[in-house]
């Protein structure tokens, strides 16, 4: 049996207070690690204490003593503590460049459902391991008597790794810290060919919504189909759901392509391979001008465009490649499974799928090697409501089709976007 983990997460202020009325680079790096030192030792105090977000949970967690309400004992099981947990209000969150200020810090343990101390000692070890590189940061980014605030930054790695917080200096880009992110790369073993420590690529714990007002994944919702000895291949990462009559533009009947190469470059944007905002429709057909391939009529239209315009978009606007798929008819779709799973096992990138008037976004298959048997997982651009995802899959808007989705006497073209090799 595996072995179910959570997140144990400390979220909250700790006042950086010091004194700096010198002009001795020496003397006021001192005094910093002075300060630091003296916020380590709160934490490690034990006047120091933890209260579970919204719920009457407190935690001593280095006196081995909690107060709870009298249904909960030592032995309380950790998954039924949630019904103690109420779901707090997102709050704006503040920052200041100003060291006298609160400096917040946020940092991630895994551990393994057991109400224990054991848990509380790995969150105040990496709590005070997280100040050491606060720290750290500060003194090598001084410039002067100019300091920048240390931002806490947490990532999911491959497993077995899991969750890691990395310090960053606020304010400096991350085209400036590639040493650092090599660095990184290294000392957990990561291959340099995906960019895992870019801020784009920052975890997003559950209680922090999206402010844009896109969906995120909704495909996670989904049951698998079940194919006599076949496997799932899927998007690998993070996108977000772009279809009809978002952003305030009426494309409906014209933009299916459009929103579909919107859904791929939010892909390649939350993978941190690009910093650039999603293209909007007229910067797509100002692209599309500037190669050469459209008149300048064009910008401003409500014309369509497919896979071979979304080929050459990706390519002038964010320097990425991709392999075209050509299908004589959509019956030949069935026997494409081998190359559409490897696709997403090895780039794992959205494919944008054009077919007389309409186009779509293939987010994986489902697929037996031995009987041939195939599945799409379809995210179709034309819905045209609500951010609503009980809809969007309950619907079909999202979800999983046959071969016979596709209309079988009509070609298609495929777009496969290819990951740069950056990091």
């Amino acid at each position: 049996d595996s072995e179910t983990a959570t997140i144990l997460r400390v979220k909250g202020p700790l006042e950086f207070r010091c004194q700096l009325d010198s002009t001795d680079v020496l003397l006021v790096q001192k005094v910093i690690s002075r300060t630091f030192e003296t916020l380590r030792c709160q934490v490690k105090s034990e006047s120091c204490v933890l209260a579970v977000c919204d719920s009457p949970v407190i935690i001593w967690p280095n006196k081995d003593t909690y107060a709870t309400p009298e249904e909960i004992t030592p032995s309380t099981l950790c998954e039924d503590l949630y019904q103690w947990i109420r779901q707090a209000p997102s709050q704006p969150r503040s920052s200041s460049k100003q060291f006298r200020n609160p400096t917040f810090l946020s940092l991630t343990v895994n551990f393994f459902f057991s109400w224990c101390c054991s848990a509380c000692e790995q969150l105040m070890e990496a709590l005070t391991h997280q100040l050491t590189e606060m720290e750290k940061v500060t003194l090598e980014n001084m410039k002067g008597m100019t300091l920048l605030v240390p931002e806490p930054v947490h990532f999911l790695l491959p497993e077995p790794k899991g969750l890691v917080t990395v310090v960053y200096p606020t304010g400096v880009p991350d085209s400036q810290l590639v040493t650092l992110r090599k660095e990184l790369h290294q000392q957990f073993e990561l291959p340099d060919d995906r960019p895992y420590f870019r801020r784009s690529n920052a975890y997003r714990f559950p209680n922090e919504p999206y402010k844009d007002g896109y969906l995120r994944n909704p495909h996670l919702v989904l049951t698998h189909p079940t194919l006599d000895n076949g496997k799932v291949y899927l998007v690998q990462g993070i996108y977000s759901y772009h279809h009809y009559m978002q952003d305030r533009v009426d494309d409906s009947g014209w933009g299916c392509a459009y929103r579909s190469l919107q859904t791929i470059c939010s892909w390649f944007q939350q993978q941190g391979y690009i910093e650039r905002s999603v293209p909007t429709h007229k910067e797509i057909q100002q692209a599309l001008v500037d190669v050469g391939d459209k008149q300048a009529s064009f910008v401003g239209s409500r014309q369509w465009i497919g896979s071979i315009e979304v080929q050459a978009v990706l390519n002038h606007l964010l320097e990425i490649t991709s392999k075209i798929m050509f299908v004589s008819q959509g019956s030949e779709l069935a026997s494409k499974g081998r190359e559409l799973a490897n696709h997403f096992l090895t780039e794992g990138t959205p494919v944008m799928i054009g077919g007389g008037v309409l186009a779509h976004t293939i987010l994986g298959v489902a697929w037996s090697e031995t009987t041939g048997q195939i599945r799409y997982l379809i995210l179709d651009p034309h819905y045209t409501g609500a951010e609503d995802l009980q809809v969007i899959t309950d619907k079909g808007w999202c979800g999983w089709k046959g071969p016979d989705f596709w209309d079988q006497t009509a070609y298609y073209n495929l777009c496969l976007p290819l990951r740069p090799k950056v990091f």
